[in-house]
């Protein structure tokens, strides 16, 4: 059984208290060293995907009956956890947690809180499957965790309301104040933003400032060593501001998140979305042929090609209990075929090159585009 935290407020003393109900054990099966079956496995899960959720359950419950490893699952509300995991990864820690890679993984790592994997790595041979992206969980020659599937960022739109109004995705930015223009004429939201969780703002400045500065100024900035204060930031936000007052986002936006944002994408309210390919789970599944993507356009030309590339990550935290049984589940969780079908979910792009083939036209666009692409920049 898995304990669903997503309805509740998030305290620490709630959290530390609210381990959850374990899984049934039963038949063993895999040859697993003896403290691995002898201990329990917890994991802290920060999934708002239900058909995930539903997949990591579906996974925990194969791996008990093989291993006889009684397996615990924690569901959190993925913005709670955010905070949480600053003080569960110092004072009860799980064997296994969700995260993102990059920076945000960087920060733990430098803290001491994450484990380092590289056996796991090594054991698994994961570098020659996952080549480059193996360096968004490396710091300093170490894996501290698994790299989960890569979203790419970009404009969303829906391909029936694009062929009704005769429009083609803007390339340029005076394409794209022509039609954030022509989108208010047909009574539609340009671009549809939820920012109830403040991050979706953060990938629209991530675009604006990729395509006004380029790649290492951006990442210039994100690593602190220049200031928000510059002044090459200053036509990024007089740019964002002109698009404020045209009234091109959504009204009242900071009243609701993403999901309700994608909900008017997919309900032909708003023309455009800038986001993941995980808006696909704000669409109905017979609309999800619909849905399309396009990149953000230039706004200074000859500015090459950079874009969001987020990866998400799981970890094994140094406070952990179970480090060995976390890495046993682990190698099972990171087969192709069982991370195939848990990404498939999503709609993110794989990180192993043995993943089967996708059948979501969105991954396969996704990953076409990316071969345009100059350069990469994790998630703001």
């Amino acid at each position: 059984m898995t304990t669903d935290f997503s309805a509740l407020t998030t305290t620490r003393r709630r959290f530390l208290k609210g381990t959850g109900a374990a899984l049934a054990a039963s038949a063993t099966g895999l040859c697993l060293p003896a403290l691995a079956q002898a201990q329990e496995i917890t994991i802290i899960s920060n999934l708002s995907n239900v058909e995930q959720r539903q997949i990591l359950q579906r996974l925990a419950s194969e791996y008990e009956a093989k291993s006889g490893t009684k397996i615990v699952i924690n569901n959190m509300d993925h913005e709670a956890h955010k905070t949480a995991i600053r003080s569960y990864l110092v004072v009860g820690a799980p064997d296994i947690c969700f995260w993102f890679s990059g920076n945000r993984m960087k920060a733990f790592v430098n803290k001491g809180l994450f484990d380092d994997i590289s056996d796991l790595f090594a054991k698994e041979n994961y570098k020659s499957v996952l080549g480059a992206t193996t360096s968004a969980v490396t710091v300093d020659g170490k894996q501290y965790g698994l790299p989960m599937g890569g979203l790419l960022w970009g404009l969303f739109y829906r391909k029936d309301v694009f062929a009704e109004k005769n429009w083609t995705p803007p390339k340029t930015w005076n394409d794209f104040l022509a039609f954030g223009e022509a989108a208010k004429s047909a009574k539609m939201i340009p671009i549809s933003m939820g920012t109830k969780e403040l991050w979706p703002a953060g990938g629209w400045f991530d675009h604006m400032n990729l395509r006004i500065n380029g790649l290492d100024k951006h990442i210039a900035l994100m690593d602190g060593k220049v200031p928000y204060t510059d002044p090459m930031l200053t036509p990024v936000f007089d740019k964002w501001n002109d698009l404020i007052k045209a009234g091109f986002f959504s009204p009242s936006h900071s009243s609701f998140g993403w999901e309700q944002a994608g909900a008017a994408l997919a309900q032909k309210k708003a023309a455009m979305m800038d986001l993941g390919g995980f808006v696909r789970s704000a669409f109905p599944e017979a609309d999800l042929p619909q849905l399309a993507y396009a990149p953000f356009p230039e706004i200074v030309p000859g500015v090459a090609r950079y874009e969001d590339f987020s990866v998400n990550s799981i970890h094994v935290p140094a406070n952990a209990k179970n480090k060995q049984g976390a890495r046993d589940f682990l190698a099972y969780f990171y087969k192709p075929e069982n991370l195939g079908a848990f990404l498939a979910a999503e709609g993110a792009i794989p990180p192993r090159n043995d993943c089967p083939p996708s059948k979501d036209p969105l991954v396969n666009a996704a990953v076409e585009e990316l071969k345009k692409v100059v350069g990469t920049s994790q998630y703001y």
